[in-house]
């Protein structure tokens, strides 16, 4: 089994580190760690897997499944026994949430900020290709075509130090990795959409994970893997 470690976000104060258990039929947990430091993240981060991976080998796996169907009612002596007519499967639909603002048309000053956070830096177009390539998969400035994207780009820069070289400076967090391991805690836990809100609600007073910014979509991960270090310890002792 390969433990893989990576550095996932890094700001002022913070840093977020992932943690993945691969074998060969796959990734088998992952957990997130959240520091001052990347040590202190990285030590939280393996911590938790160890947490999850102890539960999975000490007691049952938690799986989706349906759920049980409720007892039949009672016949009365000499009345026919009728079929309970199928439950309608549950519509897990998410509430509609609002449209997002639309991106500005000028980001003149975006791209000049940037190119002051590079200078502040100190790095040169082929550092910054090697930075683009880690954190979005191409070397290139001009293929940042989302808004989105291009302030993730300028956040993360922001955040660094003075003198990080590319190779070892943190990334940007990337919305549809935290949307896919979302999904996969929720498989793994066997919620359905409804539990997942009512978490949702209790904690962020949101009915929708699309309402959740990137760090508090960080932080529901986080409260899935205790749920799910939890469901597995109890499992375990049961």
């Amino acid at each position: 089994m390969l433990i893989e470690i990576e550095l996932v976000h890094a700001a002022t104060g913070q840093r977020v580190v992932r943690a993945r258990a691969i074998a060969a039929e796959g990734c088998l947990a992952m957990a997130l760690g959240e520091g001052a430091t990347a040590e202190e993240a990285e030590e939280k981060a393996r911590s938790r897997l160890t947490a999850q991976l102890e539960a999975q080998t000490s007691g049952q796996p938690r799986r989706p499944g349906r759920p049980q169907s409720s007892a039949a009612a009672p016949v009365a002596p000499g009345q026919p026994h009728a079929e309970q007519p199928a439950a309608p499967p549950e519509q897990a639909v998410e509430p509609p949430v609002q449209e997002p603002q639309a991106d500005p048309e000028d980001w003149s000053s975006e791209l000049a900020n940037l190119d002051l956070q590079l200078q502040r830096l100190g790095w040169s177009r082929e550092q910054e290709s090697t930075y683009l390539a880690r954190a979005f998969g191409h070397g290139s400035r001009s293929r940042l075509t989302t808004y989105a994207d291009l302030m993730a780009y300028l956040k993360a820069l922001e955040a660094l130090p003075a003198g990080t070289e590319p190779e070892r400076a943190g990334v940007p967090l990337k919305r549809s990795d935290l949307l896919g391991q979302c999904d996969q805690l929720l498989g793994q836990l066997g919620w359905d959409a409804g539990r997942g809100r009512q978490l949702l609600e209790s904690k962020f007073g949101r009915s929708s994970r699309q309402q959740l910014s990137d760090s508090q979509l960080l932080e529901f991960n986080m409260l899935l893997e205790g749920e799910l270090i939890a469901a597995g310890e109890a499992g375990a002792a049961g």
